[in-house]
């Protein structure tokens, strides 16, 4: 293995299932091993990969963290009795039509009222994989964990002295499916309504100055035409929902960005944090632009696996392509892609 001498922050946006595709990211990344990680930056999903990755690579280093990994999705997997994942013809899934029925009732029926004794099998995961304790101690990165105050809509970010399953399955709950965790009686909502991932906190509190974004949500959403279907629209409203935060996140930095370079003043000392930063970034909508959006509640083994391997695939590319870039300059230019 090669001994790692650049230094990276990760950005993990959630996208429920498709998060597969950032375990593989990181699988790649690890089994590289040129690389190091300062801050972890996660979301739901994004979240989960974050506090396992961290948990793994306190464990047992990089291959810790390569296993820890993968026994996590394998876990989240067998919590499903049943493949809730059908094949379907493009070479994509489809969802079960019990769990299309399920999701059709949660328009009109609240959490508590289809699981009032609060039964949740993803605590009973998250307290078995992940040590919280020992991680608020000695955890290896900075870790922020992002999840919404559903009494105002404030982003709430948890850092590693205050980690917990909590926070954690805050950061992941969509409050038409799940109870809302109570943290200081105070209900949480998915953190993705407030920012999909948060950005700045890797710019303010980590020494590493270069980010790598690992997006699920396209940032380019093909245009609504006369004839879109109200499912399509459903759908289009939740991709709006989830990424808003982060587009207007990422449009503030490239906006400091464009300022600063018409500055007078050369120094990157005075120059703000979106300035002296470097960012970074794999998309997944190459790889996973033919799945619905409903795949993002796909819990199956065989479907988790080949977006595992569509996740490696992407990383392998950017390591090849773009990791001499790490360190010494952008290697996607965050002005034209979100100003």
């Amino acid at each position: 293995m090669l001994r790692p001498t650049l230094s990276l922050n990760l950005a993990l946006q959630g996208g429920g299932a498709h998060g597969a595709f950032t375990w593989g990211v990181l699988d790649a990344l690890l089994e590289d091993g040129r690389v190091r990680f300062d801050g972890v930056s996660g979301t739901s999903a994004g979240a989960m990969n974050a506090l396992v990755l961290a948990q793994g690579w306190l464990d047992g280093g990089r291959e810790g963290a390569r296993a820890a990994l993968r026994a996590f999705w394998s876990a989240l997997a067998a919590l499903m009795p049943v493949d809730v994942a059908l094949p379907a013809p493009n070479g994509s899934v489809r969802l079960a039509p019990a769990l299309k029925l399920w999701l059709l009732w949660s328009h009109y029926v609240a959490p508590a009222q289809v699981n009032p004794l609060g039964l949740d099998p993803l605590r009973d995961l998250v307290e078995s994989q992940i040590d919280f304790p020992g991680l608020r101690r000695h955890a290896p990165f900075r870790l922020f964990v992002a999840a919404t105050h559903a009494n105002s809509g404030r982003l709430r970010l948890f850092r590693n002295a205050e980690l917990s399953a909590d926070a954690l399955l805050a950061s992941a709950c969509l409050p038409t499916l799940f109870h809302a965790p109570l943290i200081d009686g105070e209900p949480y909502w998915d953190g993705g309504y407030a920012a999909n991932p948060a950005v700045f906190p890797l710019l303010e509190e980590c020494a590493t100055r270069d980010t790598l974004l690992v997006l699920l949500t396209p940032l380019g959403l093909p245009p609504l035409t006369p004839m879109h279907t109200a499912r399509g629209i459903h759908e289009r409203v939740a991709e709006i929902a989830f990424t808003a935060s982060f587009r207007r996140e990422m449009q503030a930095l490239a906006h400091e960005r464009r300022a600063g370079a018409r500055r007078w003043w050369p120094l990157p000392r005075l120059a703000g944090g979106a300035a002296r930063a470097r960012f970074h970034l794999i998309e997944a909508q190459a790889a996973l632009g033919h799945l619905a959006s409903e795949t993002k509640l796909a819990v199956s083994m065989s479907f988790f696996e080949a977006l595992h391997a569509l996740g490696r695939q992407s990383a392998e590319r950017w390591l090849a392509a773009h990791l001499q870039a790490v360190g010494r300059r952008d290697s996607v230019d965050l002005v034209a892609r979100f100003a």
